[in-house]
């Protein structure tokens, strides 16, 4: 039962929290629905049951097919009573309890008068009502006064008709409510997206001259809605989008709400129209700088916004967008200041030099009482400052961050290190700014951004290397979370040896010997032997430590520095070789701890020793993959493991269990599932390429959906005839295919060996089709020979590289040697980005980016990229990629390559070149 309602005390301190629903329970809210039953009806007491059955629905409460057809038919004998409130709950009611279509034909009678009732409330709800639950067949009855309701002279049965019109169109939000001005109650009727149980689009599209002449109401929202339902109906073709968006940035659009609408639509027949950056040959563009001078101010953050998102916006054409948004900056409305700085913020990351201007207004909201409004005034002040302002804007921010979350703290902290990178010759500066906050109290996401921040800096600028592990090693003495402290101790391994003075460090790595928890002082066993490997002089001093830690309580600490003993030689013994012990303390370990564990797990204790050698290596780890019909689990050979085993050992099994395949030696690659066919089609097929050094496997995964239907004989007919070094030697088709039970077609080429060629492949699919009664669940004796055509095929380079990631890439860069290196210079051609370009060369490669190095930071014109994975033959290879702007838009690129196998940095190359 509901709590009773109580007056509450205003000091209260749990009056946040309180609800009038806390503590409902659905039985006995569906004992007190009986009330709709009563001969004389209380119109109160019935709207208070609807609204608690609403909120347990809203809550995830589901209703029993019993229980929900009792509520509905109870529901329905509440259209006797005259109570216009009553009445607007049981339409609620009645959208979201979603009768089936039996029920249905019930209510549509009362929903049908109501829609012609003089009522102007009944009629508008009525029409919802009726096209959220009828089919096409009733709504083709009702369309005539579905038209005549488009054009009605009341405003809300016209926006009802064109809302719903929207609905029956189709199911696609129109991200019109993101702009910060559509978060107020004010706008909840403008949503354009309600789940819908069906869709007619058909009927819909013959109702586009009433809606053309609701686009000129004068009502404000009948106008929003009719525009973005005409905007649904032409959406597929371009040419009437833009004969649309061309008439009314002619005409008046007297709605601010419909006006918005259409500078959307204005940005995006902008961006369609091609990159030409010249303003006076830019389309629509007069059109969004004259609602710079609209009177309402969300068309003129609407139209500012707009035109800094246009692509190839230059500085000339985005200066009066900025001044609007300077003006705002000073607004005493938060809502105003917050759209405007975050504008401006975005439009710092790749125009910084344009928001210059605004940088005292924004120094002036750091201290905002809103505080979303003055982080990112903060951050778009150190993306947008000068060298000279640094020292300020730390003073600044020092008292700010104590009053705010971490997760705007983490904002600033990453806009720090941007700063920093930007002007290395402030690094001290900045880098005492992070001590000190990394000293403050804060949350384990919020202090690791910030040892993160200053590992980046020490890695990219030399100067900044002591004064940052320095600052580490004082953190690590009262850090509080282990996984920092052990990743600082790796880290400081790692960097320590390398500066002026190692033996500064030694300290405070050997304290946590004595005062820290198991784990970590394990590591910094780990890390006092590198400093003993590393560094000659410290090595007697590092024994007499590592042989203090034979006695600690810990086995993992024992045992580690008992290891590390053996290894540099501090217990008397025969020492490795230098090398040696350097590969052993520095190499790089390539192998995920994930397929490490599952290959010794399914090890079986032999005369034959474990080979590392047979760890698989590829990063992902995922399940078979099955294209499934929606709400089914699949079953069979593609179905899911319970259990987590790695995609190679998953389809080697598969493979292995096939004689034909038995010779085809070591599978190399299982690539990612491609789909061949439209998501929600008939048949839902996609493949599996499996790489081997002379031959390739496509296993086509395959599923029927229709359950009137059993596949028999099915296989893939593959043309080749434009992959001609490919030929044919195996195919496996599959006898049969239930409904929803998937099953697996195999076909298998040769290749040349150990070349990486590359090839496009059609597929048909091609099976005899038998008709099953749904009742008895029998086919038919006789079937029917069809076919279905699949999406094309490919063998693009990526599928002969593995992606093999090396915890220190400069380590294995070294190891490797110049031996085979090869170096060129590319030039990429115009590119959206310098991100974009990096993207692409990543995915051409199909290589493992390395320390983070697939991040371009914001504004940057140039960037280097570190690559590493395996070629097919188990060859290893790793890439520097060296970006760069040589214009506006062109990117140029220098790619070194370094492997085991001059061939295999000759092939990197050729794929560059011929991608």
């Amino acid at each position: 039962m509901a709590q009773q309602l109580v007056k509450k005390d205003d000091d209260r301190d749990d009056e946040a929290e309180y609800s009038p629903f806390m503590g409902i329970e659905k039985g006995a809210v569906l004992q007190e629905a009986r009330v709709f039953n009563d001969p004389q009806l209380d119109a109160r007491r019935c709207s208070q049951v609807i609204t608690k059955l609403l909120y347990l629905l809203n809550q995830g409460e589901t209703f029993t097919k019993t229980e929900a057809t009792e509520v509905f038919f109870a529901v329905t004998k509440l259209f006797q009573s005259k109570d216009m409130g009553l009445r607007r709950m049981v339409y609620l009611m009645i959208k979201e309890i979603s009768p089936s279509a039996d029920e249905v034909i019930i209510v549509t009678s009362s929903l049908m008068k109501d829609m012609n009732s003089k009522i102007d409330m009944y009629r508008a709800n009525a029409i919802r009502v009726l096209c959220r639950i009828t089919d096409g067949t009733l709504l083709a009855q009702i369309e005539r006064y579905l038209k005549q309701a488009i054009v009605d002279k009341n405003p809300v049965v016209a926006s009802a008709a064109l809302v719903s019109g929207i609905h029956l169109l189709q199911v696609i939000p129109i991200s019109f409510c993101n702009s910060v001005y559509f978060a107020h109650p004010m706008y909840a009727t403008c949503s354009f997206y309600a789940p819908s149980l069906q869709t007619n689009p058909e009927i819909v599209k013959r109702w586009s001259n009433e809606v053309q002449e609701a686009v000129q109401s004068r009502a404000a929202l009948v106008q929003f809605h009719a525009l973005g339902l005409l905007h649904q109906i032409r959406q597929n073709d371009r040419l009437a989008v833009s004969k649309l968006v061309t008439s009314l940035t002619r005409g008046t659009v007297r709605s601010p709400l419909a006006q918005c609408l259409l500078i959307r639509y204005t940005s995006q027949v902008i961006r369609e129209s091609g990159n030409n950056t010249q303003p006076g040959d830019r389309p629509f563009y007069d059109y969004l700088e004259s609602c710079l001078r609209h009177k309402s101010e969300m068309v003129i953050f609407e139209a500012a916004r707009a035109i800094t998102e246009l692509n190839g916006v230059t500085t000339r054409e985005l200066t009066p967008a900025i001044t609007v948004l300077q003006l705002f900056l000073s607004s005493s409305k938060p809502v105003l200041r917050f759209a405007a700085v975050r504008t401006l913020n975005k439009v710092a990351m790749t125009h910084p030099t344009s928001v210059t201007n605004c940088n005292i207004d924004m120094e002036s909201l750091i201290s905002d009482q809103n505080r979303s409004i003055a982080t990112l005034a903060i951050t778009t002040l150190l993306k947008t400052g000068n060298e000279s302002s640094v020292d300020r804007l730390m003073k600044q921010i020092t008292n700010f961050m104590s009053d705010i979350a971490d997760e705007f703290k983490i904002v600033v902290v990453e806009a720090i290190r941007s700063l920093c990178q930007k002007f290395p010759l402030k690094y001290r500066s900045l880098m005492n700014f992070l001590s000190n906050i990394l000293r403050e109290e804060g949350g384990f996401e919020y202090k690791k951004a910030i040892v993160d921040s200053i590992v980046i800096l020490i890695r990219e600028i030399p100067d900044a290397k002591e004064t940052g592990l320095l600052h580490l090693c004082e953190f690590i003495e009262d850090c509080e979370f282990t996984y920092l402290s052990t990743q600082i101790l790796h880290f400081l391994g790692i960097e320590g040896p390398k500066t002026s003075d190692p033996s500064r460090y030694i300290r405070f790595v050997y304290n946590r010997v004595h005062l820290e928890n198991a784990t970590v002082r394990a590591g910094a066993v780990s890390t006092l032997a590198k400093f003993g490997a590393a560094v000659d002089e410290l090595k007697p001093r590092v024994f007499v430590l590592l042989r203090r830690c034979l006695f600690d309580s810990d086995d993992e600490v024992r045992d580690r520095a008992t290891l590390y003993l053996n290894t540099l030689g501090g217990d008397g013994s025969v020492v490795e070789t230098d090398k040696a012990v350097k590969d052993f303390l520095f190499g790089t370990f390539d192998i995920p701890l994930v397929n490490l564990e599952t290959s010794l797990k399914n090890y079986v204790p032999s005369e034959e020793a474990f080979d590392i050698d047979s760890v698989p290596k590829e990063v992902k780890s995922q399940p078979l993959a099955e294209k499934k019909a929606p709400g089914k689990k699949p079953t069979g050979l593609g179905a899911p493991p319970s259990g987590p085993p790695s995609t190679a050992d998953s389809y080697q099994r598969v493979l292995s269990s096939i004689p034909e395949f038995a010779n085809f030696g070591n599978l190399f690659k299982s690539s990612e599932p491609v789909e061949l066919t439209e998501a929600e089609t008939e048949y839902a097929v996609n493949v599996v390429k499996h790489i081997f050094d002379r031959h390739v496997v496509f296993q086509y995964n395959c599923t029927n959906t229709i359950p009137e239907q059993l596949l028999e004989n099915v296989i893939v007919i593959v043309d080749n005839s434009e992959a001609d070094e490919f030929s044919e030697v195996f195919s496996r088709p599959l006898k049969s295919l239930p409904y929803d039970s998937p099953g697996q077609i195999f076909v298998a080429f040769e290749k040349p060996e150990g070349v990486p060629t590359l090839g496009k492949f059609s597929n048909v699919l091609k099976f005899i089709v038998r008709e099953v009664d749904p009742a008895t669940g029998e086919a038919d004796d006789d079937g029917v020979e069809d076919e279905y055509q699949l999406e094309d095929l490919d063998i693009v380079s990526a599928d002969y590289t593995l992606k093999v990631g090396v915890s220190n890439f400069r380590n294995a860069w070294e190891s490797i040697g110049p031996d085979y290196e090869r170096e060129d210079e590319y030039g990429l051609g115009p590119r959206e980005s310098l991100a974009e370009a990096v993207n692409t060369v990543i995915n051409l490669l199909g290589l493992q980016p390395c320390e983070g190095t697939e991040v371009v930071p914001p504004n940057s014109r140039s960037h280097t990229c570190l690559l590493s994975g395996v070629f097919i033959g188990n060859i290893k290879v790793l890439v520097r990629l060296s970006f760069g702007l040589d214009g506006p838009k062109d990117v140029a690129m220098k790619l070194t390559v370094r492997s085991e196998d001059e061939t295999v940095s000759d092939a990197i190359h050729e794929i560059v070149a011929s991608g």
